[in-house]
């Protein structure tokens, strides 16, 4: 990487701290083909803590046949509950939550859909049976002193639907949030947002009375436009923006969605715009290059591409 660069020119307007919400350990290895050993799961998550990442989702408590590459949530958790980070795992169900509590677990994340066919692809539920579903995890997770961050998938676009109406999108983050979750990710699981929609639907939300520090942005580089959306809800006041490492990512169950948003390159950008986010991005693309290696596949991010050979030359 060439000292100095990017170089920092701040814009008006916008946070000075964002924090990165690090889904690489979860989402962005359950779509991996291979079953990705354990020990490289936990590897993975300890370096991303090297590289100053304070929140990395760790594993999901669901079934394994839902999603195999999952399976050793019990495995892996307990070989990185140690790791000074929050550590946030998602939980399905009642029986989920019980896994995550029995091995310490203190955050936890729900996941719903905007969209009735989305849910049932994922959930095999309606969104109304799906959020009565989550309603006593939440309040449970509650009463045990975690905190709970509700998911929202299909949240710009459904591929069995097209547009999903902003009002209906309001209506389903308005029950998650009276449900009792401390935060919402808006999931734009397909990738086929603009800045204009995310500003929108931001907005909407406020109106509904939620407020902006309440959510936070899960954007899919489908048609590349991942950075541009999270700079449109940067300039709304959003400061916690979800990102995998590497950019990798997707979604079993809605096979037109690509990877997430690169951590390596949102960083490029924050910290080209002035924003703090606490990651030393040397640490993180070596992070990337060694993944990518145990994958035995070139990293999609951009940023790592292009940082990547001077990240695997110091990388051990």
């Amino acid at each position: 990487m060439i000292t100095g660069l990017p170089m920092t020119v701040p814009v008006d307007g916008l946070p000075t701290r964002v924090r990165i919400h690090e889904v690489g350990a979860r989402d962005g290895l359950q779509n991996e083909k291979g079953v990705v050993p354990t020990e490289v799961k936990a590897e993975f998550i300890r370096r991303l803590a090297d590289a100053g990442l304070t929140t990395i989702e760790a594993t999901s408590f669901v079934h394994p046949t839902w999603v195999p590459q999952l399976a050793d949530a019990e495995q892996l958790f307990p070989m990185v509950r140690d790791v000074p980070v929050r550590l946030p795992v998602l939980v399905p169900n009642e029986r989920g939550l019980d896994r995550a509590l029995a091995l310490g677990a203190r955050e936890v994340a729900v996941f719903a859909s905007a969209t009735e066919s989305f849910a049932k692809a994922n959930l095999n539920r309606t969104v109304d049976e799906a959020l009565a579903m989550f309603a006593p995890v939440v309040t449970r997770a509650i009463e045990h002193g975690l905190t709970v961050r509700g998911y929202l998938s299909m949240c710009f676009g459904d591929p069995w639907e097209g547009p999903v109406p902003v009002d209906q999108v309001v209506a389903v983050c308005r029950r998650l949030k009276d449900m009792g979750c401390d935060e919402l990710s808006l999931g734009d699981t397909i990738g086929v947002a603009t800045p204009g929609h995310v500003t929108r639907l931001l907005t909407a939300l406020n109106e509904a009375g939620i407020p902006t520090d309440a959510l936070a942005v899960h954007f899919h580089d489908t048609y590349g436009q991942a950075l541009a959306n999270t700079l449109a809800a940067l300039q709304h006041g959003v400061t916690t923006v979800d990102a995998s490492a590497g950019g990798l990512g997707g979604c079993p169950y809605a096979k037109s969605a690509t990877g997430n948003l690169a951590t390596e390159d949102l960083v490029w950008m924050l910290h080209g715009l002035g924003i703090e986010t606490g990651v030393d991005l040397g640490r993180l693309t070596a992070t990337s290059v060694w993944l990518a290696g145990q994958l035995g596949r070139p990293s999609p991010s951009r940023t790592v591409r292009a940082l990547g050979g001077a990240a695997s030359h110091k990388e051990s």
